[in-house]
């Protein structure tokens, strides 16, 4: 089942991974460049009324098409391009990172296969999102939402628990994508313990954002000049020898 999905999510990997060889920059790049998807937010909220509070109010409420006594965003086509945007960052640079994984073999490369097609059906999910407000199909909003980020999530937690990354990289990926599920749990469950929707949703869906910027430019510093700084679990320091 799993070589199924492997062939037709990358029926095409021998153009891909020969793109990705010539051209390695290019996704961390893309990974970083979501970076973009926060400054769009604070070009979108400056305008809405009545004030747009991080605290009460969701990060879909930016994409809201509608213009009530309630809310308004006028900018809001380009908040949904910017959901769409984000998603598109995070299936192509999965497509392309994956191949910095591709030739570890074994449980790190099935690891490294599940992790990002998780975060590419996060990004469809994300697409879903901006291309179907709040305010319009809410089934296919709340279902893209969930995509977006238990898929992106759980690729950042299997990668975590996987992969022989920096003993630093993991627990923070371990740590922060558990506190988002979590609180995408709660955040559904409408319990927001005081904190507000607002505070929920973003404890649920930004350190999935910033684990992108992160994670593109750890790759980018370490392919392809030197190794990952990596110690194998278990494996003794030689200072003491």
């Amino acid at each position: 089942m799993l070589t199924s999905i492997r062939g037709v999510w990358h029926g095409g990997a021998d153009r891909v991974g020969a793109f990705h060889d010539r051209h390695p920059r290019v996704g961390p790049v893309i990974f970083t460049a979501s970076a973009l998807y926060f400054f769009v937010q604070i070009v979108v909220a400056w305008v809405v009324t009545p004030p747009y509070s991080l605290i009460r109010n969701t990060i879909s409420d930016l994409g809201n098409t509608a213009c009530t006594k309630g809310l308004c965003s006028p900018r809001h086509v380009l908040m949904n391009v910017d959901f769409i945007y984000l998603g598109a960052v995070m299936i192509a640079g999965s497509t392309l990172l994956y191949h910095e994984f591709r030739e570890r073999g074994g449980t790190e490369q099935n690891a490294a296969f599940v992790g990002f097609l998780l975060m590419a059906v996060g990004g469809l999910g994300t697409i879903i999102v901006g291309a179907f407000p709040e305010n319009t199909v809410s089934v296919l909003h709340i279902t893209g939402a969930a995509m977006a980020i238990g898929g992106g999530n759980f690729c950042i937690f299997i990668l975590g628990a996987v992969l022989k990354l920096p003993e630093s990289m993991r627990r923070y990926m371990l740590v922060f994508s558990i506190t988002s599920l979590t609180a995408g749990g709660l955040f559904a469950s409408h319990k927001y313990f005081g904190i507000g929707a607002g505070s929920m949703e973003r404890i649920a869906a930004y350190p999935e954002t910033v684990w992108l910027i992160t994670f593109g430019l750890f790759i980018w510093r370490y392919h392809p000049e030197e190794p990952f700084p990596i110690r194998r679990r278990n494996q003794p320091s030689h200072d003491g020898e």
